[in-house]
């Protein structure tokens, strides 16, 4: 049998197309490091973990008139004032992240921290309603008193309990089963089943939002946080430390 025998010679590649691979390949690399990086620094590890929410019992809670809720020792040196939705996830970004750290200054009495609480998102939840209903449920639970309880719930709503936008939320009665989890008074748990601060949560809420479309010019978002009329860059890695030098 005779044996086919090919008369092409393969053509040495060029050093223009060497260079133009090699540009390709070192540009691919080039992306993969940034992408990278970008991804390395999404994710901020949460701050002072395993510290976890308020324990100081000199760390008290009390609502003031206008709804707003003020957790800290009766002798904090400084009051942070923080504005926040219920439903907003940057606002649970934000307690996940730094919650154990202003937990901390909490305790020892370096921070106190004013809650006032929006609902301009609630349209969002499953319910309707449900950042209204968070609110009052926080109001339910501050007006016991007691730090550490009010620490653990705030610290639950705003992360492994809080809905995602556009999903199923927490009922009343959830948020009740909430607040015992955390050691509140079955008075506390009767007030956020049945509803009680409802309605006035929601014009608590209004009032709230007014007044902080007034401090951001009309554009009002969540989470803010204020030292006085400054407002802290919560991006900063150590906004909490040096609000509390």
């Amino acid at each position: 049998m005779s044996e086919s025998r090919s008369n092409y010679t393969p053509r040495p590649m060029s050093s223009k197309t060497t260079y133009a691979l090699g540009g390709v390949a070192l540009a691919l690399i080039v992306v993969i490091v940034i992408l990278a990086l970008r991804w390395g620094r999404d994710e901020t590890a949460v701050r002072n973990d395993g510290y976890g929410p308020v324990h100081n019992a000199a760390v008290v809670v009390a609502v003031q008139p206008d709804g707003v809720i003020l957790v800290g020792r009766p002798d904090a040196r400084k009051t942070l004032d923080v504005y926040a939705d219920p439903l907003c996830p940057g606002c649970g970004s934000m307690e996940r992240v730094y919650g154990q750290e202003i937990a901390q200054q909490q305790d020892e009495g370096t921070l106190a921290l004013r809650y006032h609480l929006v609902n301009f998102l609630e349209s969002k939840s499953g319910s309707k309603n449900y950042s209204t209903r968070a609110i009052a449920a926080n109001e339910c639970v501050a007006e016991a008193g007691s730090g550490p309880v009010y620490s653990k719930f705030h610290a639950l709503l705003f992360t492994t309990k809080q809905p995602k936008e556009g999903g199923s939320d927490l009922s009343n009665e959830e948020l009740a089963a909430v607040a015992r989890e955390v050691g509140a008074s079955d008075q506390v748990a009767e007030c956020i089943a049945s509803g009680a601060k409802v309605d006035a949560a929601r014009a608590h809420a209004q009032g709230t939002l007014a007044k902080l479309n007034e401090l951001l010019d009309g554009r009002a978002a969540t989470p803010s946080v204020f030292d006085g009329k400054t407002k802290l860059d919560v991006n900063n890695e150590e906004w909490v430390v040096e609000a509390a030098r």
